[in-house]
């Protein structure tokens, strides 16, 4: 067990989350760079000879210059095993993110400096909070005119409702920029301007008490202002409490800039001085301990064709014990069968490596022949676990899906259902109506887009989409009358999911209400399970 222990101990699996263009993906790239995982960084934005950022790998992220799915990518740097998960930053795409957050044992929450705490960071932050995920914040872009900093922790004290302790303070900001002060060793790391996308750059480390060149290096009125702060600072700012960050109630802070390279490897040497080894998992009540037990995993994401010359499903697991080995025969739990899972593969990006063995907290990618579904356990063959499924989000814009070429039927509808197993987007039929139509829910219109553009890009099918008026979606959780004697309002439509499970759409929210109130013993929930 010695070095199965070691090995897990390595580990450290966290999510990277941001509102959009806060400087999540550049964030991701530049840590990269210290794990020497790739040799230069790509920038997200940028004209189309430039190299693309490696987190985003599907063609319309590098056409748009989002992300729109989450990515996984691994890296060793100062003997620990790294397992980054990207998410998307865009709002229409935040589901994928929810269901990564699943797999992550700690978050990094990226802020832009001059614009602060913004809606989808309460909502990302809403999520870690519902998991107690522990939040460890990266205020970037200080190489631009940023908010006044202490305006920025009292932000993210209200808004989120979570206690700051900055591990570093900016010296400035903008073209005024001259570095960060260390609070724990007590010195100043100054900046210099570095080459975009490499991690060569000077920056000194001077101590504080070392007065005269401290003003060398930053000017006497910066110095001033530091020391001013530093006493404001001790007295206002909470204590670093490990206990705390791990409940979720405090997040260490770090400030730089991503872009230029600056303040990244200072955050990675103390995030990975204060993250945790994978945490353990609960399964039917009981705790199921990364070290003690054999291998378990859960599927978080389903991912078709992300190499268009093998067309395949990777469905990606997150290790939540024990030591994966590619021999062994594993117990699918939602199956009941036992099965060798097939070309399991550590995956950067769109690329990827056959894998003989992994460990507790890595996220492997497996060959899925269309038997995984998202919230899947896979365990040692004798074990009796099973982890909690993954909710899926009411869907808030809803169409109906037409073909325009009908002799395609069999691509589109492959297409709609692969898609719809990914979770990126939800399907239904109308109830009893005979038609073969499909209703397409998505929780942000941009998904609308991505459908279009993956069926003609992957399965070479033209659709056209009817926007439907709908908003509120329920599933039916228990009804004493069958869903064709379901009383209801004008603006309800009756539909089924693909598992034939009974669903209710509104326009109104208030319909809602009158449709429990007209059919008693009638359960509705917003929630469904993957």
């Amino acid at each position: 067990m010695g070095n199965y222990q070691d090995e897990i101990n390595k580990r450290r699996t966290f999510a990277i989350i941001s509102h959009p263009d806060a400087g999540k993906t550049t964030l991701t790239e530049k840590l990269l760079l210290y794990g020497g995982a790739i040799n230069t960084a790509g920038s997200v934005k940028g004209k189309a000879t430039a190299k693309h950022a490696v987190s985003d790998w599907m063609e319309i992220e590098k056409e748009r210059g989002i992300s729109v799915t989450s990515s996984v990518l691994q890296f060793k740097y100062n003997g620990k095993c790294i397992n980054i998960l990207d998410t998307p930053g865009h709002q229409d795409f935040s589901e994928d993110t929810y269901r990564t957050l699943m797999a992550a044992d700690s978050a990094v929450m990226v802020i832009d400096a001059s614009k602060g705490v913004e809606a989808q960071t309460r909502k990302l932050f809403k999520v870690c909070g519902m998991r107690g995920i522990p939040i460890f914040t990266f205020i970037n872009k200080l190489d631009r005119d940023a908010n006044d900093t202490f305006e920025l922790l009292d932000e993210i004290e209200k808004e989120l409702g979570i206690a700051t302790c900055p591990v570093n303070w900016p010296l400035g900001c903008g073209k005024g920029f001259k570095g960060v002060y260390d609070r724990q060793k007590e010195c100043i790391i100054t900046y210099s301007d570095t080459q975009k996308g490499t991690k060569e750059g000077e920056s000194k480390t001077i101590p504080l008490s070392d007065r005269d060149a401290c003003i060398e290096a930053i000017g006497e009125e910066r110095f001033g202002i530091l020391s001013d702060e530093i006493e404001l600072l001790d007295g206002a700012s909470a204590e670093y409490d490990l206990e705390e960050v791990q409940r979720g109630k405090l997040t260490p802070v770090f400030f730089g800039s991503a872009l230029t390279n600056f303040g990244v490897e200072i955050f990675l040497n103390y995030f990975l001085e204060m993250t945790t080894t994978p945490l353990p998992r609960r399964s039917k009540g009981e705790i199921v301990d990364p070290v003690e037990n054999d291998f378990s995993a859960f599927v978080f994401k389903i991912q078709a064709n992300m190499n268009k010359a093998h067309r395949d499903r990777i469905a990606f697991m997150r290790i939540c014990s024990g030591k994966f080995e590619a021999d062994r025969e594993y117990k699918h739990v939602q199956g009941n069968r036992n099965l060798r899972l097939s070309q399991p593969q550590q995956i950067m990006a769109d690329s990827r490596t056959i894998l003989d063995e992994a460990y507790a907290g890595d996220i492997i990618g497996v060959f899925d022949p269309g038997i995984f579904s998202i919230g899947d356990t896979i365990c040692a063959p004798k074990d009796d676990i099973m982890y909690e499924g993954i909710p899926t989000f009411a869907p808030e814009h809803f169409a109906r899906v037409r073909q325009i070429d009908t002799m395609k039927r069999k691509q589109f509808v492959k297409g709609v259902n692969q898609i719809a197993q990914e979770g990126a987007i939800q399907i239904f039929k109308e109830f009893n109506s005979g038609l073969e139509e499909i209703i397409v829910g998505v929780v942000g219109v941009l998904q609308f887009d991505v459908l279009k553009y993956r069926l003609e890009s992957e399965y070479n099918v033209e659709i056209k989409l009817e926007p439907l008026p709908y908003e509120h979606i329920r599933w039916v959780v228990s009804s004493d009358t069958p869903l064709d004697k379901i009383s209801g309002t004008s603006d309800m439509k009756k539909i089924v999911d693909l598992k034939e499970n009974p669903l209710l759409l509104f326009i109104n929210a208030w319909s809602v209400g009158m449709v429990l109130d007209r059919n008693p013993g009638l359960e509705l929930s917003e929630f469904g399970n993957m």
